[in-house]
């Protein structure tokens, strides 16, 4: 991508010419530009906020900024072609939704609101002239928000060897990060016919913590009522379920005691993906089918801004983005703003928020407030977000369980966490949740 130079109309970059910028009149005469061009030019004295990722958190910061500064010139960079939902996608793996509830098209929120959406790949930072480097060229900005997600540490199993993380990726992906390994995961969950499927668990922080737990119950709900003679074998590095985790006991002990086992205290050691084995501290096994989640961290795009915190006793990479508590700026760079599952740790009571959409589209929208007071010249007034998981248990009937996390600032100026854990399986439960997803949809969807 880097050797090449694409025709762009600018500044619209319109979607017929680079598949992916809407927003912005054209211009007659295209030119001919490469990826150490200036592109999308600004117009006026607006400010320019860039946002880096067009997930939960990224499209919510956008709908939110051009609310609140309406002459915001705001440009959104995503490398995939549509929105796909991590909520509901488990549910998508079992036929509970279709696709059409979890994908959608970027377009729409970006015609409604006004913000400019550029579809590209960000290849990295030059934070000194406020420049972020994609494929298609060089784009400028006042403040940045990285909203990218996670990535998969593969390096933590298999170091530098290519060829193991390939077939990993290829054959027993987890797809976590939403793209088209979903696909290849509802696939595998419609072939198998049998035997152990082994499920991997990152040690924590890692995406949405209670849903890997979800997933094993919706497949072991299409093993149950299909008839397969296959089992589930969740390798958990925590010393026990959570969270949810009477809810989620109960759920593997009444509904699936045949099917699910949690091995507890699993931590991966060694992973032979050709072979098909793994070992861990609890034990060693062979699986005939995987679903293999290696440890998470912050996207690519939070190491390429050179934006990663430090163990403050080794010295080390946390893994995750170096940020203020409160306001979730870079402690070294004011100007750039994490969102999402990247975000570094908050509290020493409860570590970090939990790496959940809901977190992201509630920090997407304190994130627009904090720029919008600052473009204003008013004073930051710090924020807290709350957490809200749904999680289906059983399909037939329809059942699901749910986690809420609450957050006060004590005394001291620390954020504390509580956690409500609803354990009872339920009905009402369902129907909360798809009410919860067609609300947030809607909020920064626009559908």
């Amino acid at each position: 991508m880097q050797r090449r130079s694409f025709l762009i109309t600018p500044p619209a970059l319109a979607m017929g010419a680079m598949a992916g910028a809407v927003a912005g009149p054209a211009l007659a005469a295209p030119a001919v530009i490469s990826p150490q061009s200036r592109i999308l030019p600004r117009q006026g004295k607006a400010p320019r906020i860039v946002i880096c990722g067009g997930g939960w958190g990224g499209l919510t910061a956008a709908r939110y900024l051009r609310e609140l500064i309406p002459n915001s010139d705001v440009v959104v960079l995503e490398r995939n072609p549509t929105f796909w939902s991590g909520p509901m996608s488990n549910k998508w793996l079992v036929d509970i939704v279709n696709t059409d509830f979890v994908q959608h098209d970027m377009l729409r929120p970006a015609n409604k609101y006004g913000y400019t959406l550029l579809q590209t790949e960000v290849t990295g930072f030059e934070r000194d002239k406020k420049l972020v480097r994609t494929s298609h060229g060089l784009v400028e900005y006042d403040y940045l928000i990285l909203s990218g997600g996670i990535r998969d540490a593969w390096d933590a199993w298999y170091g530098d060897d290519q060829r193991a993380i390939e077939h990993t990726r290829r054959h027993f992906a987890s797809a976590y990060i939403p793209n088209q390994q979903m696909f290849g995961l509802k696939q595998r969950v419609k072939d198998f016919k049998g035997g152990t499927l082994v499920m991997t668990l990152p040690p924590p922080p890692h995406r949405c913590p209670p849903s890997p737990y979800e997933r094993a119950c919706l497949i072991a709900s299409h093993i149950k009522k299909n008839k397969i003679p296959g089992k589930i074998v969740i390798l958990d590095p925590k010393p026990k379920i959570a969270p949810i985790g009477v809810g989620y006991k109960q759920a593997f002990e009444e509904l699936y005691p045949d099917i699910i086992t949690h091995v507890p205290n699993a931590r991966v050691q060694e992973v032979d993906p050709f072979a098909k084995r793994i070992k861990t501290t609890a034990g060693e096994l062979k699986f005939d089918e995987a679903i293999l989640m290696p440890p998470h961290q912050a996207a690519d795009m939070v190491w390429h801004a050179g934006l990663i915190g430090k163990d403050a006793t080794t010295g080390k990479p946390t893994g995750w983005a170096d940020m203020h508590q409160r306001l979730f700026h870079a402690n070294g760079d004011d100007s750039v703003y994490f969102v999402g599952d990247l975000m570094g740790a908050i509290s020493p009571q409860f570590g970090h928020y939990p790496k959940s959409a809901h977190v992201a589209n509630f920090i997407g929208q304190i994130v627009a407030k904090y720029i919008a007071q600052r473009v204003a010249g008013q004073e930051i007034k710090p924020l807290l977000p709350d957490n809200l998981c749904y999680m289906m248990v059983n399909t037939e009937p329809q059942e699901e369980i749910s986690v809420k996390f609450e957050y006060e600032v004590d005394a001291k100026g620390q954020v504390n966490q509580t956690q409500i854990d609803m354990d009872v399986r339920s009905a009402d439960l369902v129907k909360e949740d798809f009410a919860w997803a067609r609300s947030k949809f809607s909020d920064f969807l626009a559908i």
